[in-house]
């Protein structure tokens, strides 16, 4: 009797074969692998199996099959899905992995192949039985997970652990969750791409050995609950190199001249800058040097030398992918990176907009392409052209070039399912972060389809004779001629960079070559230069993304990991790195200088996308990493010195206990805790003091933090006194009234 055997993965003649009945009532036989022994158990009048499959019924099938199960990841896509293929269809949802390498180890064979040792959590045990019971009825099985290596990785390992049938089994792929991308994909099924699920692995098994041999390195060497990971310490050292950066910063004085003219038989005054002297871009580095120009300035005869007009087109930016989504929606709306992502799984997903069920509003969220269909760019153009006119609209639909390191091109880029779902038509169907979101996706890419806008330019150049010297200034400005895109959207300014539009002049109307302008007034101004600004989520998304550090599915991730880790904080929208930080920081790149070098990451993602294009086998990269890897870790385990610190005492005794209190380390830093620990359990803060008393009762003013992570400066005494403030005081009093002085603008630290 032919069998198969699910332990030997082959059909096999089974011996000393008996008949019995399986538990649908099919006639099948009771048997032994002879290769390996398996047999078939019984239980009642039922058969159970220990390596056989259960229905190990003649190679005739004896069951009934109907209907197509469909295994998607989420509920509401399920929900959504399942509305589109309508009856006959059973769409299940798996809720996201169903299977992983245990966390209680390394799960990974590095002696044999790295094969991973995977296995079904607790937790989705029931999931995966409840897919394979449906499964063993059904006529065919779509696996309709993500469109990325994730994704793909998912229909895998559903694959495996619910022992789907591969013959009936299909993957399909759309982008957007609509009734005709939905309809199209299952008209076209294809097998599970292993290559794509050979990278995903890849980086899986990656970053457990990176994370399962530095972390109980740390634990041992320094304290217990750091932890260090292949992707998100090279985002660490971004941010703490950035802040020594900062740190080491010396400032350099300069100066600027501006001079306020009023042309000669004009009424509007109008401002320029100057440019050279005697030919020469000016040295202005002192106030030394900036008096005997103003002198000499306060005295010159002042004339138009020459005045340029142009044009200049500003084109519109592409689509969104996924880092500027991100970036943009941190610019704009305040959000994280994280925020932003679950609201656009939910917009991908579906929403009932009236339309009498859930619909997905946007396209597939994790992409590194601007590409974009012809049916989408078709109707945008019909929207455009009916709501602004033909004159909006370019003469061939633009296409834009990707320039992430590799990307998916078969990818889109982010957009609305319909250019025609305006955010005013769905807003009351959405919540306020879902609109906001939408418009902001609806707006880019309308925009992204749209003419360039055109501006006027005008150049006026100054010469001045003074004295001792020749004199050029300059001002310079334009209009707007055609708003182009701009009617829809403009893309936010980097909160590093200085708008170039807010120092535009406003130049009167009737300047002439050769006209005389009479000076009414100098204006010199002290500067200094500034240091790096501290990194944004949206502008180190925006480094990793240039240094070609992870891929769209790992941003968000990054940014969260290295804030729950106690790492990073978030203050102001900006990334400071903490004690904790530094000190992580410094030990892995002292003693792991490749696993935190940008150029070696970045190797290592191209490296990723070669398994993910089939150039390149997934052992062999993991054997190149690991090899030299394992070598570090057995010399830093030599190396590392001893660093766990006696208990420091703060000087104050246990409210509890009477014992010394004292410093501990935690996930997020320092905190006091009784040294009679276990027995007595008594915490509180770590409160940095920062030298300053407080208005109110002379305490001293300390550092806090809000349950979110952002930090604020209040009264050591609370409740007490119940000072607060958001920004940082100051050692120095008030010159004008004595009163507390704090830290203002946006990059206060």
């Amino acid at each position: 009797m032919e069998a198969y055997c699910v332990k030997c993965k082959t059909k096999r003649e089974m011996q000393d074969t008996q008949p019995v009945f399986t538990a649908n009532g099919a006639p099948a036989t009771r048997g032994i692998c002879p290769v390996c022994g398996t047999k078939l158990m019984r239980m009642g009048r039922t058969e159970a199996h220990t390596g056989l499959n259960a229905e190990i019924a003649p190679a005739k099938e004896r069951v009934k099959r109907s209907g197509k199960l469909v295994i998607v990841e989420s509920p509401a896509k399920a929900r959504t899905v399942g509305r589109f293929l309508g009856k006959g269809y059973t769409v299940k949802a798996s809720v996201g992995h169903v299977r992983d390498l245990l966390r209680s180890q390394l799960s990974v064979d590095v002696e044999n192949g790295f094969t991973p040792k995977y296995r079904v959590p607790n937790e989705k045990r029931q999931v995966v039985k409840e897919i394979k019971a449906l499964a063993q009825t059904a006529e065919e099985v779509y696996l309709a997970t993500d469109p990325d290596r994730e994704g793909e990785a998912i229909a895998w390992h559903l694959l495996e652990s619910a022992s789907l049938d591969p013959k009936i089994t299909q993957r399909v792929v759309f982008h957007e969750i609509t009734e005709p991308a939905v309809a199209d994909a299952f008209a076209h099924p294809r097998g599970i791409n292993m290559e794509l699920v050979d990278a995903q692995q890849a980086r899986r098994v990656l970053d457990r050995l990176v994370g399962y041999n530095l972390s109980p390195l740390l634990w041992r060497k320094v304290r217990s609950r750091l932890s260090a990971g292949r992707v998100q310490s090279v985002a660490l050292r971004m941010v703490v190199e950035r802040e020594r950066e900062i740190d080491a910063f010396i400032p350099v004085e300069y100066w600027s001249i501006a001079a306020e003219f009023l042309p000669e038989g004009g009424k509007d005054k109008f401002i320029a800058r100057l440019m050279r002297v005697d030919g020469a871009e000016p040295e202005l580095g002192s106030e030394a040097a900036v008096q005997p120009l103003l002198a000499d300035m306060e005295k010159a005869a002042y004339a138009i030398r020459a005045i340029k007009r142009g044009e200049r087109k500003r084109s519109p930016s592409p689509p969104f992918i996924t880092s500027t989504l991100q970036q943009d929606a941190s610019r704009r709306l305040g959000y994280t990176a994280r925020r932003t992502m679950a609201l656009a799984q939910q917009l991908y997903e579906g929403i009932d907009v009236g339309t009498g069920g859930a619909v997905g509003l946007i396209t597939y969220m994790r992409t590194d392409s601007t590409n974009v269909s012809e049916l989408a760019q078709a109707e945008a153009r019909q929207y455009v052209q009916e709501r602004f006119g033909e004159q909006f609209l370019p003469a061939a639909p633009p296409k834009y070039k990707t320039k992430a390191r590799g990307a998916q091109e078969a990818h889109e880029a982010i957009r609305p399912t319909s250019a025609m779902r305006t955010p005013d038509s769905i807003k009351e169907f959405l919540n306020r972060d879902q609109f906001r979101l939408y418009q902001l996706v609806w707006q880019r890419f309308l925009a992204s389809q749209m003419s360039a806008a055109i501006f006027d330019t005008l150049s006026v150049d100054i010469a001045g004779k003074g004295q001792s010297h020749e004199y050029l200034l300059r001002t310079s400005g334009s209009t707007v001629r055609f708003l182009g895109f701009l009617v829809v959207y403009e893309e936010a300014r980097d909160e590093d960079k200085q708008a170039e539009e807010e120092g535009e002049a406003r130049i009167p109307a009737d300047l002439a070559e050769g006209q005389v302008q009479r000076l009414l007034r100098l204006l010199p101004e002290q500067h200094f230069t500034q240091p790096p600004p501290r990194y944004t989520e949206a502008t180190l998304v925006r480094a990793l993304e240039e240094h070609g550090i992870g891929r769209p599915s790992t941003y968000a991730p990054i940014l969260s990991t290295i804030q729950q880790r106690g790492y990073v904080l978030r203050d102001n929208k900006r990334l400071l790195p903490t004690e904790t930080g530094f000190l992580v920081n410094d030990l892995i790149t002292e003693h792991f200088p490749n696993v935190v070098d940008l150029g070696f990451t970045a190797r290592m993602e191209a490296d990723l996308d070669r398994i993910a294009e089939g150039a390149q086998p997934w052992v062999q990269t993991i054997q190149e990493f690991y090899g030299p890897f394992a070598q570090q870790v057995q010399l830093a385990e030599q190396r590392i010195p001893e660093m766990k610190a006696e208990l420091e005492p703060i000087g104050r005794a246990c409210p509890r206990c009477g014992h010394d209190l004292v410093i501990r380390w935690g996930r997020y830093g320092k905190f006091i805790s009784c040294s009679n620990f276990p027995e007595c359990r008594y915490t509180e803060a770590w409160l940095e003091k920062i030298g300053v008393h407080c208005p109110k009762d002379n305490g001293e003013i300390v550092e806090r933090k809000t349950r979110k992570g952002r930090i604020f400066y209040g009264c050591a005494n609370y409740p007490a006194c119940d000072f607060t403030s958001w920004k940082r005081p100051l050692p120095v009093a008030c010159p004008n009234c004595g009163g507390l002085l704090v830290v203002a603008g946006k990059r206060s630290a």
